[in-house]
């Protein structure tokens, strides 16, 4: 005999408990609410309701609670050229109403911001058809709901999120990009170790046989992926030498620092665009390809589609935006007393001269203006008012760990030491070891 579902025996036990009630007064001439026996998520026996329908279920994703009332719920994704008008007068929302959401809830969120194939949801209830509730999607993780009766109120919301977290360990081959590809994760996750690392490793020179291993989290939202995903811990093998990276905050915001406490964020980007390839390197008796004779190349050339972004790789001061014909659209950045860079061949400049930019910050576009063979960002860098090559300084680090903050970032680490080693294998290098 097949046995009987823990709800069947709620249910039976129930009915044996009423009946002997009736014929003996089981339980008094009430049961006891704080006794009965509780269903998931802690409701009793007496409490348990039937299954949500899927309007309702979607009411209450939207914190719609109104109780005894029965929805019918409408759903679409905006059109080209659809505004919100287009939306609701077929459903008899007056002009006054949608004049209502367009003006008072403009600082919460102005509709005119509604773009094409976003989602959104019309409630109303079903004894009238009356439109109550609209709610569009502003993105994967919020919403705003726009009441379209009374008050007319709106407020905005989140939908619920889970963070996950992950493990990829494999080896480049080819680039970072298409080997998480190939290992099934997110190729987001290379921009997100690119970031990272944009201080220690230049990514246009990684090579094949270099060997990751990663921990990020990254949070879900109506099971699908929602914004990019955050390191946790990793290491980068490249060229021989292990670049760990550990997560932690000591007050100042999420950083990352290597297994001595030492930050991985330095004065200086390592390249001024992501995902390049070096063409040309610092050469003082490199041939010109555009002038067909040897001249002193005295920077370093990344090769790149044409309008790819190219950022200021430290904090400092727009000295020149112009154009010469050599250079090309151009611009120049006095970072301190001792550093400048310069930015050669650009389709576009995004700053102007006297402007104070941060690293990081979006200053033009790969172009090929002036004497160029193709698209490509001629990077070059001074110190001291010498041209030098910048692949080769060291630049000291940023803030690194404090005293005070040594004794839980090394129990953090092993924490994370201890969750990586739960995934290794017996191959590949390891996370560095930290003093015992």
């Amino acid at each position: 005999m097949r046995p009987l579902s823990p709800y069947s025996v709620l249910i039976s036990s129930s009915l044996i408990c009423w009946m002997a009630g009736m014929l003996a007064g089981c339980g008094g001439q009430q049961a006891d609410v704080d006794s009965a026996p509780l269903l998931a998520f802690g409701r009793s026996a007496v409490e348990a309701k039937p299954p949500l329908t899927a309007e309702e279920s979607l009411a209450e994703q939207f914190e719609l609670y109104i109780d005894s009332v029965a929805w019918t719920t409408e759903y679409g994704e905006v059109r080209s050229g659809q505004s919100l008008s287009h939306i609701l007068t077929p459903f008899g929302v007056s002009n006054s109403t949608l004049h209502h959401i367009a003006t008072e809830h403009r600082d919460l969120f102005d509709v005119r911001r509604m773009r094409q194939g976003k989602a959104w949801w019309l409630f109303r209830t079903a004894q009238d058809s009356i439109a109550r509730q609209f709610v569009y999607g502003i993105d994967d993780r919020e919403y705003v709901v726009f009441e379209l009766t009374g008050e007319k109120s709106a407020r905005r919301g989140r939908y619920p999120s889970e963070t996950r977290r992950s493990y990829v360990q494999g080896e480049v081959m080819g680039s970072l990009y298409q080997s998480l590809e190939d290992a099934g994760h997110t190729t987001t996750l290379a921009y997100a170790m690119s970031s990272v690392y944009a201080w220690t490793i230049d990514f246009s020179r990684i090579q094949p046989g270099d060997q990751f291993r990663i921990v990020y989290e990254r949070d879900w939202v109506n099971e699908k992926p929602a914004g990019l995903p955050r390191i946790v811990a990793s290491e980068f093998m490249h060229r021989g030498r292990n670049f760990p990276a550990f997560a932690f905050d000591q007050g100042e915001g999420m950083d990352y620092f290597d297994e001595t406490g030492a930050s991985l964020r330095k004065a200086f980007l390592k390249a001024p665009v992501s995902f390049s390839r070096i063409s040309s390197r610092f050469n003082k008796r490199r041939f010109h390809p555009v002038l067909k004779k040897v001249k002193a190349h005295l920077g370093t050339d990344y090769a790149a589609p044409r309008g790819t972004e190219i950022v200021a790789v430290g904090d400092g001061v727009v000295t020149k935006a112009s154009y010469t014909k050599g250079n090309g659209k151009y611009v120049k950045i006095r970072h301190n007393g001792t550093y400048t860079t310069q930015y050669l061949h650009m389709s576009r400049r995004n700053v102007k001269e006297g402007q104070a930019v941060r690293q990081g910050d979006v200053i033009g576009y790969v172009g090929s203006t002036g004497l160029a063979t193709g698209p490509h960002v001629c990077f070059r860098f001074w110190k001291h008012g010498q041209q030098v090559d910048h692949l080769k300084e060291d630049f000291p680090p940023s803030t690194p760990i404090k005293e005070e903050s040594e004794g839980p970032f090394q129990a953090a680490c092993r924490v994370l030491l201890a969750e990586m080693a739960q995934y290794d294998s017996d191959d590949g290098p390891r996370l560095a070891a930290l003093d015992q």
